[in-house]
């Protein structure tokens, strides 16, 4: 006879914690002194950061010029770091609206850190196409506003204006559902404050919360409104973004497979750079009894189904090409697997489909040094997903006489390790001063998993508290 006490599902939150419990461990990161540990990481991220700022200066004042481009490969490090970005954050809105919609309660864990990685890569790939323009202070022409100039207005039936669009409106869903989320946790950070500014900004900031069962109903509606808007935005954003190149008439690029190929990426790259984060913060927080094994393990199932995926888009379109008969197709796929950028294909190839296919095993998703070293192979592979697709399409033209060969300068890769610098200042900045983990969601889930005696003891300290 089975248990009654047994557990069928392993808890969410580990050692017997208390709803008190969990409010002192998640706001304990944020009362007490940064550590040396996150000034060095600070450091080094401003650092990198202040390397990017030099270059893109540099950049504007010289000219697009002192990229490695030429008349035949005009996108290279700069749309591919661009695309990058934006598949990074896919991952923020997957774990906090679709999977909230789908009532999956381990997502509480995550899913605060999630919306912040996603706000911070939108912000590092808006950068991209701005300098791309060499004259970033008229940016403002992307925009449909009236002018006294005639009829000036914005091609909208240019790709590059779609972006503008979806990256915007990307953001602005993206931020407004992180501050929501965030609006209980603040209030809570306000009650435990003693006076100061750490307690004046949280009173602002909490919109006058008081935890209310009318306050709770509200917000509730709110958050399922916003979970309900941000839902088509994983599917709809890096569609728009594939079709920078699926609208083209480049062998390699104008294929009906790219949107759901660059959204399948998009999300398998996010799930990477989040388990990236979290092993880390889960040990430099001291948070392992929220961000327990069972989450990593969740984490790790989501992006083998990715990666699979992606490994049959690669096969797709191979086959594609193969079945239409076309040359040129033909040739360009030839190229990526045999010429002279062929080792940025394996090299995409190994670490999207070959080495993922570890997390099979359940050994492998158990050990977290080897779930961190996939993510960050992961990372690498898909930044040369798109290096790959970009370029390898690029310098081999319908004319053999137009083609070109492409080697990024030390301006691309300064801006390159620029951009990460701002997205891990940008995080670690967040780390210090939000609480990285929804204290208010993973109350509610906190019993979950765990024998009825302790559900009914989670359940009588909830109503007390």
């Amino acid at each position: 006879m089975a248990d009654p006490n047994s557990s069928p599902r392993p808890p969410l939150v580990t050692g017997d914690k208390t709803i008190a419990d969990v409010t002192r461990d998640i706001c304990a990161p944020l009362e007490r002194g940064p550590t040396g540990l996150w000034w060095g990481a600070l450091a080094v991220s401003c650092s990198a950061l202040l390397l990017g700022v030099v270059a893109v200066g540099y950049q504007i004042a010289v000219g697009v010029g002192t990229w490695g481009l030429n008349k035949t490969v005009g996108w290279a490090f700069d749309i591919t770091n661009f695309v990058f970005w934006v598949g990074i954050g896919h991952a923020g809105t997957l774990i906090s609206a679709v999977l909230f919609l789908f009532r999956q309660k381990w997502r509480t864990a995550v899913n605060r850190s999630a919306e912040a990685m996603t706000l911070f890569a939108v912000v590092c790939a808006g950068i991209f196409p701005l300098i791309h323009m060499g004259r970033p202070w008229l940016a403002f022409w992307t925009l449909p506003y009236p002018n006294t100039r005639g009829s000036l207005w914005v091609n909208f039936k240019s790709p590059l204006l779609w972006d503008v669009f979806a990256i915007s409106t990307y953001l602005l869903i993206s931020a407004v559902f992180w501050y929501v989320g965030l609006i209980p946790d603040l209030a809570t950070i306000r009650d435990r404050s003693g006076p100061g500014w750490r307690r004046r900004i949280c009173s602002v900031l909490s919109l006058g919360w008081n935890g209310s069962a009318r306050t709770w109903h509200r917000y509730e509606t709110v958050y399922m409104l916003l979970a309900g808007l941000a839902t088509p935005l994983v599917f709809s954003v890096h569609t728009i973004v594939s079709m920078d190149f699926a609208t083209s008439v480049i062998p390699g690029w104008h294929t009906t497979i790219f949107p759901p190929y660059f959204v399948a990426g998009a999300i398998f790259s996010g799930l990477a750079m989040v388990l990236t984060l979290m092993i880390v913060a889960r040990k430099v927080m001291r948070l392992e009894d929220y961000i327990t094994h069972s989450h990593v393990d969740q984490m790790c199932k989501l992006m083998l189904s990715m990666g699979c995926i992606v490994g049959l888009a690669y096969g797709t379109e191979f086959f594609t090409a193969f079945y239409s008969g076309n040359g040129y197709e033909q040739f360009v796929f030839k190229n990526r697997a045999l010429g002279p950028f062929c080792w940025a294909y394996w090299t995409m190839v190994t670490c999207n489909v070959v080495i993922p296919q570890l997390l099979w095993f359940r050994s492998v998703r158990a050990s977290l040094p080897c779930v961190f070293a996939l993510a960050i192979v992961v990372n690498i592979g898909m930044w040369f997903e798109r290096f790959v697709i970009i370029v390898t399409s690029l310098h081999r033209d319908f004319l053999p006489s137009s083609w070109a060969d492409y080697a990024p300068t030390s301006i691309e890769i300064a801006t390159l390790l620029g951009s990460f610098g701002l997205f891990f200042s940008c995080f670690l900045i967040f780390c210090r001063f939000a609480p990285v983990i929804a204290m208010a969601e993973i109350k509610g889930a906190a019993h979950l998993g765990k024998p009825a005696a302790g559900r009914r003891e989670a359940h009588r300290q909830e109503h007390a508290a």
